[in-house]
């Protein structure tokens, strides 16, 4: 079973990943190669990235999948946005969700040096009107250094996404120890790489995948690069 991507910078010019056309086919080679075959390209939804306007995305989402299919590169682009968790989200939605795929799941990030009180209100909400968190790497957001902050998400009714990078030590030894203790618990529901350029884009990720491998087992593995992650893009509930 191919792998599916839920968070990943791929197109480029509209955010902070991908910045030129090469670097977009580049990354997707990258990924194809370490057993991913679709990826819900998720780029910052903030007024201050051109990827704000949902428009210039699915037109950028287009025309990056045109030119995958032209270098012959199988992988299949969807829709997605990384949106931020925050108070304001609950309005921001009203407007015009942008969710990952068709279905109820989205993806948000909590602040990554800020506190994050209302969190459990925040999915509370959410939940009542329909929406699923998929919540951002959380192993690197601040609120999560408190403990037990991560399995009260997931009990109010959030996932949680693991950047996988975080196994090896990719975002620095905090993030890479809850990463760590939040996967043995069994909290993560989808492993994701957030990746954002192509410079060595295969060995990380193929690193962080085979350490994902030796933590949790081949199971585990496939549950959340490929099972869970293919369901939720299909807006399909998790088992």
């Amino acid at each position: 079973m191919r792998y599916v991507d839920l968070h990943c910078h791929l197109l480029f010019g509209i955010d902070d990943g991908a910045k030129t056309a090469a670097d977009s086919i580049a990354m997707a080679r990258a990924l194809v190669s370490v057993g991913f075959g679709d990826v819900a390209c998720s780029p910052h939804a903030r007024p201050e990235y051109a990827s704000g306007d949902p428009s210039l995305f699915d037109a950028r989402r287009a025309e990056v999948q045109a030119l995958l299919d032209a270098e012959g590169i199988p992988l299949r682009l969807h829709s997605n946005a990384e949106n931020v968790l925050d108070p304001e989200l609950l309005h921001r939605i009203e407007k015009g969700r942008r969710a990952i795929g068709a279905g109820p799941y989205l993806l948000a990030e909590a602040p990554y040096i800020a506190s994050l009180p209302q969190l459990g209100e925040l999915v509370f909400r959410l939940r009542v009107q329909g929406v699923t968190p998929l919540v951002a790497h959380p192993e690197r957001c601040k609120e999560f250094e408190r403990p037990g902050r991560a399995a009260e998400a997931v009990h109010a009714g959030a996932k949680l996404q693991l950047d996988v990078g975080a196994l090896i030590g990719r975002y620095g030894r905090t993030p890479k120890k809850l990463a760590r203790a939040f996967l043995e618990e069994g909290l993560y529901a989808v492993a994701s790489t957030d990746l954002h350029s192509p410079t060595d884009a295969a060995k990380w990720v193929g690193d962080s995948i085979a350490e994902l491998k030796r933590l949790a087992g081949d199971r585990v593995a496939e549950q959340l690069l490929a099972v869970n992650p293919g369901a939720i893009l299909r807006g399909e509930p998790l088992d």
